[in-house]
């Protein structure tokens, strides 16, 4: 795997593609956030004009540095809020960050803010309430908000907010609409992990996170939050490298404790300390394209069994390592909810792949997890 592949967007959970992120045309309301901002009003009115052209990534990258909604003060009103509460559409200020990452990192995507069907909200915040107490207190001074935008190019995306003193203090949550209502619980799990692999006539992949009776919209929104909260949860316990920064820019790996089981930085890219028993790991994307054959699921399977990661996507980067094992993690061991992958050949299991959390291979990193979430 080259290296802008590599470190493209590791907070974004890219496991879609464009086509996949649109939904019939609404008429947006657009809901403002109580929020202190003084553009605010400019954008609600429409007066604030786009900075950038579409094809401008210098631009876009110098207009997203420092952007008002990376500021904590953007995001104070939040904070009042009990975490199931801090949901709602994008602000204006929002998209228009959000377009200018796409732009920067060379996604054609044109987010917009989503309304929010009464139904979808019930869905969300049932998602969020029913996540153990552990994890909503670990989360409750540090998640700023959860969003819907529509178009985003991935199925969620999240960043830093800053103090200021430019600390990393809290993070917020943006979630794509079109995908979350596309998808139960498990035909989610199936397609994005399908995507790294070429289809090919006699294999396919199934992906089991709930039982047949829980296999709902609103659990494929729970497992799919549980990623970006698992970025927004490392801001502040420096277990991976910031995603803001190169990996040149990094001292030593060994200062985070959680990516230092995995990961190591070999000059300018990130590299893992299995990556000459997983050769498959080199070709393991799961945007711009499959690399990988489905003939090969099998022995890519076999490579990440003799390694610490929870998941294939997990190996793609150290944050979404981190963000993956936490997903997992609550999941099957807190909540214990089923994981289960099945590998098939001409109709017939030859591979059946179970959470690693009751195996040695991931013992390290769960006892992390279960330090960082039992907290002070």
């Amino acid at each position: 795997m080259s290296n802008p592949e590599m470190n493209l967007r590791m907070r974004r959970f890219r496991a879609v593609d464009g086509g996949a992120c649109r939904l019939t045309r609404f008429v947006v309301a657009i809901c403002l956030l109580a929020c202190g901002s003084s553009s605010a009003t400019a954008f609600a009115r429409g007066t604030a004009s786009f900075p950038c052209s579409d094809n401008d990534k210098d631009c876009a990258a110098k207009a997203a540095k420092d952007h008002v909604v990376t500021t904590l003060k953007f995001w104070n009103g939040a904070f009042a809020k009990p975490v199931e509460a801090r949901v709602g559409s994008a602000p204006p200020e929002l998209v228009q960050f959000l377009r200018l990452q796409n732009i920067k990192d060379g996604f054609p995507n044109k987010p917009r803010a989503a309304p929010i069907a009464p139904a979808f909200l019930r869905y969300l915040r049932a998602a969020i309430a029913e996540l153990p107490d552990t994890v909503k207190r670990s989360l409750s001074g540090r998640l700023a908000g959860i969003h819907l935008i529509d178009d985003l190019g991935g199925t969620g995306f999240t960043d830093m907010v800053f103090d200021d003193r430019s600390n990393a203090a809290a993070g917020f949550v943006v979630l794509d609409a079109a995908v979350l209502n596309a998808h139960t619980a498990n035909s989610w799990a199936s397609w994005k992990d399908n995507r790294p692999f070429k289809a090919q006539p006699g294999f396919r992949m199934a992906v089991r996170i709930e039982e047949d009776r829980e296999d709902n919209r609103k659990n494929a929104i729970q497992y799919i939050l549980l990623h970006e909260l698992g970025h927004v949860l490392a801001i502040n316990e420096k277990v991976h490298p910031p995603w803001n920064l190169e990996p040149k820019e990094i001292t030593s790996i060994a200062d985070f404790p959680f990516a230092r089981l995995s990961w190591a930085i070999e000059g300018d890219r990130y590299a893992t300390k299995f990556d000459a028993s997983f050769p498959q790991r080199k070709d393991l994307v799961f945007y711009l394209g499959a690399r990988l054959k489905a003939d090969q699921m099998l022995a890519t399977y076999d490579s990440l069994e003799r390694t610490n990661f929870p998941s294939l996507y997990a190996a793609t980067s150290p944050g979404d390592d981190f963000a993956e094992a936490f997903a997992s993690y609550v999941h099957t061991v807190l909540m214990k909810k089923p994981y289960q992958i099945r590998i098939y050949r001409d109709g017939r299991i030859v591979k059946t792949v179970q959470s690693c959390w009751e195996q040695a291979r991931c013992a390290e990193k769960r006892k992390l997890l279960e330090r960082i979430l039992a907290g002070p």
